[in-house]
C-alpha cells in the first residue's frame, strides 16, 4: 500500500501530466484523502462525504486518489448506473426473503472501500434503497467515499419528502468525515481542452446535418425507441424521442455503453418543456458525462440562453456546469 506523502505525490504527479496544479482548498481534501488511503492500508478508514459547489475539482480529486489506492477489493461507481444495477438484481431476487437486502449483498461483495461519485437523491424510493445500503455498509466495515453537489442535510431536497431520507442522512453525518470544497472557480467553464470525451462535444444553433438514412428503432427491455440514426458506433436523436417520451436513466446507460459518438438534435429552451422532459434532460447529462462520450447538440438557442433559462430551476446547477465544458458555434 501506498504511504500517506506517496498517494499525495500520485495525486499531485496526476494533476501534473494533465497541466494543472491543485489550489490550496484542493490540497487540504487531498491530504484528507491521503489520510483514509493510509488508514486503509492498515486497516479500517474512517468514510469520507465531499460536497461543494460544481466544478470544484470534488470527482477530480476522488478518482485519483481511488486510481492511487492499490487496493484490490474497492469499487467505483456512478450514481445512476448503481442504482440502475441494484434495481435488476432486486428484480432478479424478487422471488427470494428480503430481495432488496440480496441485491445490496452483491453490490457490495467483498469491498473494503466503495467510491459513490456524484451521490444525489431526488427519487424517495432511492432514498430508502440507499439508507438500507449505507447501513449494510458501515455496519459491515465498508470505507465509503461520496462526491456530491449537496451537503448531506440537502439531500432529498423535495419538502414532501424529504423525511424520507433523515435516516440515510443520519447515517452519513454518524459515520463519514463531511467535508465541503468550495471556492470561487468553476474550473469547467475556464477549460481549454475540447480534444477528447464530452469536452471534444460542441453547442451549436446550425442547422444540422440532414439525415441520410430513414428513421430507425432501437429495442431495449421489450421496448422499441424510435431513434433519427443509429450506425458504425454513432447514434442521432431528437430532444423529443430523448426527453419528451418516457425514457430514463436505464435507455442512457446502454446506449452510452453501445454508441461512442452521439449527436442530440432539437434542443429547445430548457423552459420551453415541461419539468419531466427538463429532467430527463439533466440525467441525460449526468451519464454522458460520467461515460465521456464526445455529444453534438444542436440548439434552437445559443448556450448562454440555455444556461439562464435553466438557472430559475434549483437542481440544474450541475447540468450547467458540465455543459461549460463545450465548444459553442453560432
Amino acid at each position: 500500500m501506498l504511504s500517506r506523502d506517496e498517494l499525495v505525490h500520485a495525486v499531485e504527479a496526476a494533476a501534473s501530466a494533465q497541466g494543472f496544479a491543485l489550489d490550496p482548498r484542493q490540497r487540504a481534501v487531498l491530504d484528507r484523502l491521503a489520510v483514509l488511503g493510509g488508514e486503509l492500508a492498515t486497516g479500517e478508514a474512517r468514510s469520507l462525504y465531499l460536497w461543494g459547489d460544481a466544478g470544484r475539482g470534488k470527482s477530480w480529486l476522488a478518482d485519483a486518489a481511488y486510481a492511487a489506492i492499490p487496493l484490490r477489493e474497492k469499487r467505483r461507481v456512478h450514481f445512476h448506473g448503481f442504482f440502475h444495477e441494484l434495481h435488476r438484481s432486486i428484480q432478479r431476487h424478487r422471488t427470494e426473503p428480503d430481495a432488496a437486502e440480496r441485491a445490496i449483498d452483491d453490490a457490495v461483495g467483498d469491498s473494503r472501500l466503495l467510491f459513490f461519485d456524484e451521490l444525489h437523491v431526488h427519487d424517495p424510493g432511492d432514498a430508502r434503497l440507499l439508507t438500507r445500503l449505507l447501513d449494510h455498509a458501515f455496519t459491515r466495515k465498508v470505507t465509503v467515499l461520496a462526491t456530491s453537489n449537496y451537503a448531506p442535510e440537502d439531500l432529498l431536497p423535495d419538502p414532501d419528502w424529504h423525511h424520507i431520507f433523515v435516516p440515510g442522512i443520519a447515517l452519513i453525518e454518524t459515520n463519514m468525515d463531511v467535508m465541503p470544497l468550495q471556492g470561487p472557480t468553476d474550473y469547467r467553464t475556464i477549460t481549454d481542452n475540447h480534444t477528447r470525451g464530452f469536452a471534444s462535444g460542441t453547442w451549436s444553433t446550425r442547422t444540422p446535418p440532414r439525415a441520410t438514412t430513414p428513421p430507425q428503432h432501437l429495442t431495449l427491455n421489450g421496448r422499441v425507441f424510435p431513434v433519427t440514426s443509429a450506425d458504425a458506433g454513432e447514434l442521432t436523436l431528437t430532444f423529443d424521442q430523448l426527453c419528451r417520451t418516457p425514457t430514463s436513466t436505464i435507455e442512457y446507460l446502454r446506449w452510452a455503453q453501445d454508441f461512442d459518438r452521439w449527436t442530440v438534435t432539437g434542443v429547445p429552451r430548457f423552459d420551453a418543456v415541461d419539468p419531466p422532459a427538463q429532467q430527463r434532460f439533466i440525467n441525460l447529462i449526468d451519464v454522458l458525462v460520467a461515460e465521456d462520450l464526445p455529444v453534438d447538440f444542436y440548439a434552437d438557442v445559443d448556450l448562454n440562453d440555455f444556461l439562464a433559462a435553466a438557472s430559475r430551476r434549483p437542481d440544474a446547477f450541475r447540468m450547467a456546469s458540465r455543459l461549460r465544458l463545450l465548444a459553442t458555434a453560432g
